[in-house]
């Protein structure tokens, strides 16, 4: 397994205020392992460099040496970065794990704070920059990745013209659930994330618009990172923690058999 970079270790850092944070031009590095492709970009003001490379079995692997690549092919210390930003989830237990303590690793080794992003509004954030005409203020978009045995990750947020702002928390879902919900409103809901390609049953004429290929890559996590940034959503590294929205993160045997019978 690849190591962190060769540094002192520091004592914790705190939360900046918003108000020296939305002064600053901030150099960040982001990182997202919550799927099967791991989603990573460097920050320097406006400008943003972004690599996706092999996630889940091989994240802990190829995410460390993809950072510091990024990190050396711009010319950078890491001591000059400003923040790490990572997706929480939800997602796969062991890429938000990898995500967590790569974050904490970096940021306690750099003297940084970290910035905590929501791995479901990251894929919205991609959604609306494939198609930013297609978005006007308070338009709705939901957002369903698959979870895996049979259950989706869902959440609803709304565009506020700058930003996206939660509607419906990320929570974890049955397939079925979908058609429960929304069955008396068919047809009008616009969706994105890759359950529309995993289990297109489950959406069936419920939607209005779907971008099935909407993922957190690293240009959408930029965005969000660069807005927690000016707002001066920072975070001591201690305090990188992912988010579960599911106990259970296998299935046992029989219920794998009987998932094939079905």
């Amino acid at each position: 397994m690849a190591t962190l970079p060769a540094m002192s270790p520091v004592d914790p850092i705190s939360p900046l205020p918003a108000a020296a944070s939305a002064l600053a031009t901030p150099r960040m590095l982001v990182l997202d392992t919550a799927t099967e492709v791991v989603h990573l970009a460097l920050v320097q003001g406006d400008q943003v460099q972004a690599l996706a490379v092999g996630g889940g079995a091989q994240a802990s692997s190829t995410t460390l040496p993809a950072l510091q690549k990024l990190v050396a092919d711009a010319g950078l210390a890491w001591s000059q970065l400003d923040a790490i930003a990572f997706g929480r989830g939800p997602g796969a237990f062991t890429g938000l794990r990898t995500a967590c303590s790569l974050a904490q690793g970096l940021a306690l080794a750099a003297a940084c704070p970290v910035i905590s992003l929501d791995t479901l509004m990251a894929v919205a954030e991609d959604a609306r920059q494939s198609d930013p005409a297609a978005w006007a203020e308070g338009d709705t978009l939901w957002v369903a990745q698959d979870a895996r045995m049979g259950e989706l990750y869902v959440a609803a947020y709304r565009w506020q013209g700058a930003c996206w702002q939660a509607e419906t928390e990320p929570s974890l879902w049955a397939l079925g659930v979908p058609r429960d919900r929304w069955a008396v409103t068919p047809g009008l809901h616009r969706v994105a994330g890759n359950a529309l390609l995993a289990h297109p049953a489950a959406f069936d004429g419920l939607t209005q618009a779907t971008w099935p290929q909407a993922a957190p890559r690293g240009a959408a996590l930029a965005a969000l990172a660069q807005q927690a940034w000016v707002r001066g959503e920072l975070l001591d590294a201690a305090l990188a923690l992912p988010l579960y929205v599911r106990d259970k993160v296998a299935q046992t045997t029989a219920e794998r058999l009987a998932a094939k019978r079905t």
